[in-house]
C-alpha cells in the first residue's frame, strides 16, 4: 500500500471546497457539518493560503473559548500548505508529514562569524546571528518547519535584563531569520536563566525565588520577542501563573493571536546538564528543584498541564521526553490541545556517546527514540537530532 502513488488518492481541484480568509469560524463549521467534511481550503481570493480542519476548530476555537463569530478562518487555519509531487508514494507523504512535526533548538551568541562546538553535545554549536541565518536556510531546505531559539548574551545581571532588551540577542536573531527565511517558523524560549548572573529561572532574594517579580520580566521578554517577529513564545521557567501573565501582556501589546507553547511539565532532571553547559546557565548556588517538578509525581504533572491550558496555553510540553513517556501519553489522552515533547540535551548526548563508543547504531537509536516519543502521543518533538532525522526521512 505504501508504494501506491499519491495521485491515486488525489481529489480533483474542481471538487475542493474553499472559503475566504475572513470567513468566520461559525460559518466554516456549518459548511463542514452540512457537507460532512473535515476540512476546508482557505483562499485569499485566488491562491490557497491554508487549510482549516475540524481539529483546528476544536483546538483553536472550541478549546480556546474563542468567539466563533469574530474568529476568522485565517486566524485558526493550518499554514503553510505542504505540497508533494503526485508521483511520490504514500510512504513519501508520511515521511514529509513527520518532518513537519520536528522542531530544532538553536543557540545564538553575540558577535560575527562565531561557531563554537558544544563539547558536551557533539555536533551542536553556538552560532552568531550571521551564521544562524545560514543554518536556518539549511534547516528549511531539509523540510524542518520550525526552530526554537535560546539566547546567550555577553552581559548578565541579577534580573536577566538583557533578555527583555528590544535589541537583545534573541530579538535580533528573530528579525534576521524572519527577514532571510520568512517561511521558517521561529519559536523563542522565554526564561531568564540564560541572562541572569546567578543562573536561576527567577529573580532571587535572600536565597529564595520571587515568583511574582519574575513574571514582570517574563512578560517583557515575551512582548519584545513578539515585536521582533517571533511566531510563537515558549515559557520554560515554571513560575506559577506565567502563562496567564504572558497571555495578558501579548493581548495588551496587540498580539492576541500569537500562540504560547508552555513547558507545562518540566521535571527536575539530570538530563539537562549538557544544555546548561551549552547556555552557560548552571545555577551558581542551590538547584531548581523548588520550581521544577518532582520526577516521582505523575498527578502533579497532569495538574500543572491542566492549569497551563486553563491559563491560555496553545500547546503544552513535557520535558524531558523519553523518561516521561507515560506523562506524554496521559497528557495526550486528557488534553485537546497539541502536546509537544522535548528530547533534551542529555537524551541526545547519551546516544551520541554510546554510538561514539561503538555500543549503539546512532541512526537506529535516534529513530527508535523519536518513534517512541511519537507513539506515546507527542504531536511535536523538539530534538537536537532534527537535521539528522530529516535527512533520513527525505
Amino acid at each position: 500500500m505504501v508504494m501506491v502513488a499519491v495521485k491515486s488518492f488525489m481529489v480533483p481541484r474542481e471538487k475542493f471546497i474553499t472559503i475566504e480568509r475572513d470567513t468566520d469560524a461559525q460559518t466554516a463549521a456549518r459548511i463542514m457539518r452540512d457537507r460532512s467534511i473535515g476540512s476546508l481550503f482557505v483562499t485569499n481570493g485566488k491562491e490557497i493560503i491554508g487549510i482549516l480542519t475540524d481539529t483546528d476548530m476544536v483546538r483553536r476555537v472550541v478549546a480556546a473559548g474563542a468567539d466563533t463569530h469574530k474568529t476568522t478562518a485565517e486566524q485558526v487555519m493550518s499554514a503553510p500548505i505542504l505540497t508533494i509531487d503526485e508521483n511520490k508514494t504514500l510512504l513519501d507523504a508520511n515521511d514529509l508529514m513527520a518532518q513537519t512535526h520536528i522542531r530544532y533548538p538553536l543557540f545564538v551568541v553575540e558577535g560575527r562569524e562565531r561557531r563554537e562546538e558544544i563539547a558536551s553535545m557533539p555536533g551542536q554549536f553556538r552560532l552568531s546571528v550571521d551564521l544562524l541565518v545560514k543554518e536556518a536556510s539549511e534547516i528549511a531546505a531539509l523540510g524542518i518547519s520550525a526552530v526554537i531559539l535560546f539566547g546567550i548574551p555577553d552581559r548578565k545581571d541579577a534580573r536577566g535584563s538583557s533578555g527583555f532588551d528590544p535589541n537583545g540577542i534573541v530579538q535580533r536573531a528573530v528579525k534576521a531569520v524572519k527577514d532571510h527565511v520568512p517561511g521558517l517558523m521561529v519559536v523563542t524560549d522565554v526564561c531568564i536563566d540564560e541572562y541572569t548572573d546567578h543562573g536561576h529561572c527567577g529573580i532571587v532574594k535572600d536565597g529564595r525565588i520571587l515568583n511574582d517579580e519574575t513574571l514582570d520580566c517574563l512578560r517583557a521578554m515575551a512582548k519584545t520577542h513578539a515585536q521582533a517577529g517571533a511566531d510563537m513564545v515558549a515559557p520554560s521557567d515554571m513560575m506559577d501563573g506565567r502563562v496567564a501573565a504572558i497571555r495578558e501582556e501579548l493581548d495588551q501589546a496587540g498580539f492576541p493571536e500569537l500562540p504560547i507553547m508552555a513547558y507545562a511539565a518540566k521535571f527536575a532532571s539530570c538530563f539537562y546538564a549538557p544544555f546548561r553547559d551549552a547556555a552557560f546557565s548552571s545555577p551558581q548556588f542551590g538547584d531548581r528543584q523548588s520550581y521544577q517538578m518532582d520526577p516521582a509525581n505523575r498527578r502533579e504533572a497532569l495538574r500543572e498541564i491542566a492549569l497551563d491550558v486553563e491559563e491560555g496555553a496553545d500547546i503544552v510540553m513535557v520535558k524531558p521526553a523519553l523518561p516521561y513517556l507515560d506523562i506524554i501519553a496521559a497528557a495526550r489522552a486528557q488534553m485537546l490541545l497539541p502536546v509537544a515533547a522535548y528530547q533534551v540535551s542529555g537524551e541526545y548526548s547519551m546516544i551520541k556517546a554510546a554510538a561514539n563508543a561503538g555500543w549503539l547504531d546512532e541512526s537506529r537509536a535516534m529513530m527508535e527514540s523519536l518513534l517512541s516519543i511519537k507513539r506515546a502521543g507527542a504531536d511535536l518533538i523538539l530534538t537536537y537530532f532534527a537535521k539528522d532525522a530529516a535527512r533520513l526521512l527525505r
